[in-house]
């Protein structure tokens, strides 16, 4: 399932709620835009839940090509959920400059994501 947010400068922010959608490759990604309903959107939230444990381990590449395929589709993402339990070095790394950015960050909670990409 997919919910709409609206923020106030009338901005559409889909939130994937369906703990079923998985985005394990690429084409998971190419799949969860061709299922927008609403075309013009290009900014999404997802839970860590929703995300193959291989785009953590970033010597598997998931992410950099998950996230390329975002980038290449000018689509914004924000990802939920608790990152301190990853002790990879580089994985923080890699989340704090997403932060830095303007394509993908890591959010705590809900508000927090949708707030940053209402801005972006």
């Amino acid at each position: 399932m997919i919910k709409y947010h609206t923020t106030d400068n009338n901005i559409k922010i889909a939130e994937i709620t369906d703990k079923n959608i998985r985005i394990a490759t690429p084409d998971d990604a190419l799949e969860l835009f061709a299922n927008l309903d609403e075309p013009s959107c290009n900014r999404i939230v997802v839970r860590e839940s929703n995300l193959n444990n291989d785009f953590f381990d970033l010597k598997t590449k998931i992410a950099g090509e998950i996230l390329q395929k975002f980038s290449n589709y000018k689509v914004k993402l924000a990802i939920i959920g608790d990152f301190t339990k990853y002790k990879s070095r580089s994985l923080q790394d890699f989340i704090r400059e997403s932060n830095r950015g303007r394509t993908v960050f890591f959010a705590d909670d809900l508000d927090s994501a949708l707030s940053k990409l209402g801005k972006l």
